[in-house]
């Protein structure tokens, strides 16, 4: 290890759960070359060496792939290059080619001009300290030096396959995909041509431009596309996915969407049939329905911090055999490896009504009715959004409320609940309210609006 020429990051790109950053403005090729130096010389002090690389469909990420090897490189890494696809195949890989970590680059849902990097270090998850760890390697010029090897391995079929394994897809089905012109267009390409059924697909083909829609599946509009192909064409239901293929969208055969936590329902009634008393975990933005759900079923309900990377620690330490997100990340460890793969978690979906022959609609249909807000995100600065949060906490525990503050302030009400929680990634506020009907929702957003009026902060028009 020896000391090399200096690099700082732009201090916005240096995020929570990964690197992120507008292509030309805040992220350039020197620091896709630094960062993968700075990792290099991570994983040779892990006692480490072969790094698994793979990239998105976005129109700037096979120049950042390019610099993120050279990086790697010369800091003695051997580099196994696996080419264009989701960010779950280089998961796939660094787990199936036993690699000492991996580096996806790779824009996720976010805009066009948008580019970053998400990094496994060994099989576990690279976020928060790690993240600003390679800051500080990169601004000492403390890299380490070498030159490195370079393989490439084409992983498309192999991860194709694994997919399947195990899961079966009724030949009676139709179903409409939409891979909004994502990375997770090749894979869903090879995936449909092996499936039975009948498969009708949507911008397949890989675009950086993303032409048709924005690739966030957690937007409604996002999906409507994917909603009047289900109807126009009788489909059975839909999927869609996000930029990097780890966020999952679904509408049953009306067109009615499910959301994160709706999924992990229909799920853990599977799941908890071969895996009797086991926790299951969900972020705390997710609907009390599911948590009631999943003990009933027997199972144990495990609320936890909003976070991919903070879900995938928490399955580790509890054991878990599934978890979901609100934001559509849906991890399994049960037959699979712990990650989030918006690809295998349709497949398991389509799995669980084959076997049990039941309709998502009918399944929706037998969830109980509540009302609630979607995700409500509004500014707030950065410097006064935590403090937002713990004010709440402070002003709700001295009046003796019911609060679950794990990640921000979740309020259990007789009318239902509310939830005031800091984005980690954004300078923003996040709200969500759920009552039985539509009178307790509108008690429980006056309680919010309350509450932010108190601590000074402007209500969103849309509470």
């Amino acid at each position: 290890m020896s000391a090399a020429a200096a690099h700082r990051f732009d201090p916005t790109i240096l995020r929570e759960y990964d690197v992120r950053g507008i292509v030309g403005e805040t992220l350039h090729a020197a620091d896709a070359r630094a960062l993968g130096q700075a990792f290099a010389t991570i994983v040779r002090q892990d006692g480490g060496q072969r790094v698994a690389l793979g990239y998105d469909g976005r129109l700037s990420s096979p120049e950042l792939a390019e610099a993120v090897e050279h990086g790697l490189r010369a800091g003695g890494c051997e580099v196994v290059r696996i080419g264009r696809g989701p960010t779950p195949m280089l998961y796939y890989a660094v787990n199936e080619l036993d690699t000492d970590g991996g580096i996806q680059v790779t824009g996720s849902h976010n805009p066009p001009d948008h580019n970053g990097f998400k990094i496994m270090l060994g099989k576990r998850s690279f976020f928060g300290a790690d993240i600003q760890k390679l800051g500080r390697i990169a601004a000492d010029g403390a890299f380490a030096q070498g030159d490195g090897a370079v393989e490439d391995v084409d992983l498309m079929d192999r991860y194709v396959a694994r997919l399947q394994r195990g899961l079966s897809v009724g030949a009676g089905f139709q179903i409409a995909w939409d891979a909004g012109n994502g990375a997770v267009g090749d894979a869903l390409v090879k995936l449909t041509d092996r499936l039975a059924g009948q498969h009708h697909l949507l911008n397949a083909t890989v675009d950086g431009n993303f032409p048709a829609h924005h690739p966030d599946p957690t937007v409604p509009e996002n999906l409507e596309q994917l909603q009047e192909a289900v109807r126009t064409r009788g489909c059975d239901l839909g999927f869609a996915f996000d930029g990097d293929g780890d966020r999952i969208g679904l509408v049953d055969g009306q067109g009615r969407i499910l959301w994160g936590d709706q999924m992990l329902a229909l799920i853990a009634r599977d799941v908890l049939q071969r895996n009797p008393g086991a926790p299951i975990i969900a972020d705390v933005k997710a609907s009390q329905v599911l948590f009631d759900e999943i003990a009933r079923l027997g199972g144990r309900p495990v609320m936890w911090k909003t976070g991919h990377s903070l879900i995938k620690a928490k399955m580790l330490e509890e054991a878990a055999p599934v978890a979901g997100e609100m934001s559509a990340h849906i991890f399994f460890k049960e037959d699979w490896y712990g990650f989030d793969d918006a690809l295998y978690a349709a497949l398991r979906i389509l799995d669980i009504l084959t076997r049990t022959g039941q309709r998502l609609s009918d399944f929706m249909d037998s969830l109980p009715a509540v009302v609630n807000t979607p995700e409500i995100r509004f500014p707030c600065p950065e410097a006064r959004k935590f403090k937002v949060a713990e004010e709440v906490k402070q002003r709700l525990s001295d009046s003796n409320a019911e609060v679950i503050d794990i990640d921000g302030v979740r309020v259990n009400t007789e009318d239902g609940w509310w939830l005031l929680r800091a984005s980690n990634t954004q300078d923003v506020l996040v709200a969500r309210c759920e009552a039985r009907d539509a009178a307790g929702l509108q008690r429980l957003k006056d309680l919010l609006r309350d509450q932010l009026k108190q601590s000074g902060i402007d209500v969103p028009d849309d509470l």
